[in-house]
């Protein structure tokens, strides 16, 4: 055991009164610092402050989910109008690709989206599901029918 008292927790090594450096050693007290013009060590009231450099904006993110779903719809739609039994679909998504790619294509003109390609897949892509692809099997349709009609 030892003679000394525990600190207060009752671990650890006792506790010692703080000590002050010695003079002479480290960094000298008195003297101007970094930002403080020459005077007295410690003056009665702080300096002025330094004025602040203009800060800069954090730019915006780029808009691009309306490009971006118009080419999924349009890549959804084109595939569904391929199909037989669902071509009702296919319209349905290729028009909503349609709207949401105009939409994107019209942010990225503005400079508030920077897919212009995506959307303006999307734009194509439903054009082609709506249009042309429903278009193409009537005319199909219709030929198959002529042929039977005439044997």
């Amino acid at each position: 055991m030892s003679a000394t008292n525990p600190p207060p927790g009752g671990f650890g090594p006792p506790s010692q009164p703080p000590q002050q450096p010695a003079p002479g050693y480290g960094y000298p007290q008195s003297g101007p610092g970094y930002g403080y013009p020459s005077g007295p060590a410690h003056p009665a009231t702080p300096p002025a402050a330094y004025p602040q450099t203009p800060g800069y904006a954090m730019p915006t993110q780029p808009s691009n989910g309306m490009g971006t779903t118009g080419l999924v719809l349009g890549i959804i739609g084109v595939v569904c109008s391929l199909t037989f039994f669902l071509w009702f679909f296919g319209v349905v998504l290729g028009i909503l690709a349609i709207i949401f790619g105009a939409i994107g294509r019209g942010k990225a003109n503005r400079g508030e989206a920077t897919n212009k390609g995506a959307a303006t897949a999307g734009l194509v892509c439903g054009i082609v599901a709506t249009v042309l692809l429903p278009l193409l099997g009537f005319v199909l349709f219709a030929s198959i029918m002529g042929g039977l009609g005439a044997a």
